[in-house]
């Protein structure tokens, strides 16, 4: 089996995915509806959580990224319109940022948290999937079974002291061995499918509206054939919370 960690199925099929209820830290304003599927020795975490309510955070405890699976989220925040979240739409909330959430009615969402103690990057910042995509480098030839894609991406979010970064990336089709993830990657499919093969020959299908997490150095493969588009938050494993 794959070691990617399967967070939300559009269709509502059952999750193979254990998840556990706990806090991302002693200050979460969702601590108390928070299932967390990952949590890394470098501070990030990745799950899912369903809310509904009112919460106002003066200031917010950590990083977060959200997508919305179901409902409609609300957030504010001084000087700003709300960002209204609805199924499929996300947003990154820096650490720090005076925040307002609210939803009237139960809303569920995967997330990726990180900690940081020391933000420059503090409000929100909107997902698109109409995003403003960029040329990016392909694949190296070595890893590839088959020709090379052409890839894109819109970065639209980079903490730099914890090395997290978000936005949308896409790709046309293309075949990879099954190799050690080279860094934790929280993943939303928005457009297209991805088989993911592990060592042992087993496959995980993920298709639009699909949520995962894939922790680095887990073995995994990658096998498109149409074009695939994602939301995305990767984090180097050695970006440290600890530093001084």
């Amino acid at each position: 089996m794959t070691a990617a960690f399967v967070l939300h199925r559009a269709d509502g099929a059952p999750l193979s995915t254990s998840f556990r209820r706990a806090a991302f830290g002693t200050d979460d304003p969702f601590g108390r509806i928070r299932e967390i599927a990952w949590e890394g020795s470098d501070s990030m975490s990745a799950g899912r959580a369903c809310f509904i309510g009112e919460v106002s955070v003066p200031s917010f405890p950590h990083i977060e990224t959200i997508v919305v699976v179901d409902g409609q989220l609300t957030l504010e925040t001084v000087g700003k319109p709300p960002l209204v979240l609805g199924p499929g739409a996300g947003a990154v909330v820096g650490c720090g940022t005076a925040l307002r959430m609210s939803a009237e009615s139960r809303t569920r969402f995967v997330f990726c948290a990180a900690a940081c103690k020391r933000p420059t990057k503090t409000g929100l910042t909107a997902l698109r999937a109409d995003a403003d995509f960029k040329p990016t480098a392909t694949l190296p030839a070595d890893v590839l079974l088959g020709p090379a894609p052409e890839c894109r991406s819109d970065n639209v979010f980079t903490e730099d002291d914890v090395e997290y970064k978000a936005g949308t990336w896409d790709s046309t089709p293309y075949h990879r061995i099954v190799r050690p993830h080279r860094m934790n990657e929280f993943m939303h499919l928005l457009a297209g499918g991805v088989r993911f093969a592990a060592p042992d020959g087993s496959v995980l299908s993920m298709g639009a509206g699909d949520a995962l997490f894939v922790p680095e150095g887990a073995p995994i493969g990658w096998e498109s054939s149409e074009r695939v588009a994602k939301f995305y938050v990767v984090q180097s494993v050695h970006a440290s919370t600890d530093r001084d």
